[in-house]
C-alpha cells in the first residue's frame, strides 16, 4: 500500500504484506463462507507449552444449549491453587474458537501462572448480542463453581479476551456488576473492539493497509449487533459508570483502527476509579498476540504477562 509508514519495522512490514494478501475481504463473502475460508487456513493443534492436563467440556449454557469449554491447567497448578482466567477469543465475532487460540491459551496460562477456561461461545451472524456475552458470563458462573476441580482458585476469577473476545471481556464485567454475579477480580483487554466509532484517529489512520480495516470492523459490528448497540452489555461504551468494575489490562497496539477507543476506555475506567493497566504496543498491528512464530511476538507477550501479574490477586 502506497501510503503505509516508511518507519515500520521490516518483520512487521513483510507480515502485513502477507496479512494483506492473505486474509479474506470479509465483507465481500457471507458469513458462513468467511468462517469456512478461515477454518481451511488452520494449522493442526499443537502441544505447547505443554500443560498439566488440558479438558475439553461441555456445560449448561444460556437457555440450557451445551456450551463447549477448553480448561488448561499448568504444571504450576501441582504445588498451589492457581487464579484462574476465562477466555474469550477474538475473530470478529464471526470466526475462530478455542481451537484457534490453542497456542495463545497454553502460553497465557503456562507464563501467568493461571488455569485458563477458553470459551467456545457462539457465533454471529447465527447468533447476535448479546448471545456471545451470555456464554462468557456462563462460563464465569461456572468457573466460579469448578475451578477448583482443575487447579483453580474460584475465588480469584478472572477475564480476558483478544479483539471481540475483549469487548466480551469488557462487557461480562458489567454484567457481573449489574447482576451480582460471581466476583471478577481482574479484566484483561487485548486490543479490545470496544465501540463502533469509526471516526478515532486510529481509524484515520491505519483503516486501510495494515490488515485490520475499517470496513471489516464495520461488517463485524452488522454481524454481532445489527441492533441494540446502545445497551451497555453489547457496548461498554454506552455504560453511565465504570465505577466498581475490576482492576484492568488494556493493551492497544498502534497500528490497529479500534486502538484509540481502546485508549479511552482505559481513560474512562481509570476517571471511574477503576485500577488500569494500559499499554500500547508501539508499530504492532491487530492480532499480534496470537502469531507465535512472529519474531516481535515473544517481547509483546511478555509485556501482557508483567501487566497480568499486577491486576491478578495473590493467594
Amino acid at each position: 500500500m502506497s501510503n503505509r509508514r516508511t518507519d515500520l519495522h521490516p518483520e512487521v512490514e513483510a507480515m502485513l504484506a502477507t496479512l494483506e494478501s492473505g486474509f479474506p475481504d470479509v465483507t465481500a463473502f457471507p458469513a458462513a463462507e468467511v468462517r469456512a475460508m478461515i477454518d481451511a487456513r488452520k494449522a493442526p493443534l499443537g502441544t505447547e507449552p505443554a500443560m498439566q492436563t488440558v479438558t475439553d467440556l461441555t456445560i449448561d449454557g444460556p437457555d440450557g444449549d451445551p456450551l463447549p469449554l477448553r480448561v488448561y491447567t499448568p504444571h504450576a497448578a501441582a504445588d498451589r491453587a492457581l487464579p484462574t482466567i476465562v477466555f474469550a477469543h477474538g475473530g470478529g465475532f464471526v470466526f475462530c474458537g478455542v481451537d484457534s487460540h490453542d497456542e495463545f491459551a497454553r502460553s497465557l496460562a503456562e507464563n501467568t501462572g493461571t488455569v485458563v477456561v477458553s470459551v467456545d461461545y457462539r457465533l454471529a451472524p447465527e447468533h447476535q448480542a448479546p448471545a456471545a456475552l451470555e456464554d462468557m458470563y456462563a462460563a464465569v458462573q461456572w468457573a466460579a463453581e469448578h475451578a477448583g476441580e482443575y487447579g483453580g482458585d474460584p475465588e480469584r476469577i478472572a477475564v480476558a479476551g483478544d479483539s471481540a473476545g475483549g469487548l466480551l471481556s469488557a462487557t461480562v464485567c458489567l454484567a457481573a456488576r449489574e447482576r451480582g454475579g460471581s466476583t471478577i477480580v481482574a479484566q484483561i483487554l487485548l486490543y479490545p473492539v470496544i465501540d463502533d466509532d469509526f471516526d478515532t484517529e486510529s481509524y484515520r489512520r491505519y483503516g486501510e493497509g495494515y490488515y485490520n480495516t475499517t470496513s471489516a470492523m464495520r461488517w463485524y459490528w452488522d454481524q454481532y449487533a445489527p441492533n441494540n448497540r446502545d445497551d451497555m452489555l453489547v457496548m461498554p461504551t454506552k455504560a453511565e459508570s465504570l465505577a466498581g468494575l475490576p482492576p484492568a489490562v488494556v493493551v492497544t497496539a498502534e497500528l490497529d483502527p479500534p486502538s484509540v477507543s481502546g485508549e479511552r476506555y482505559a481513560d474512562r475506567l481509570r476517571a471511574d476509579g477503576v485500577e488500569v493497566y494500559a499499554h500500547r504496543l508501539d508499530g504492532l498491528f491487530h492480532g499480534v498476540l496470537t502469531f507465535a512464530k512472529f519474531p516481535l511476538t515473544p517481547q509483546a507477550r511478555a509485556t501482557v504477562w508483567d501487566l497480568v501479574a499486577k491486576v491478578l490477586p495473590s493467594a
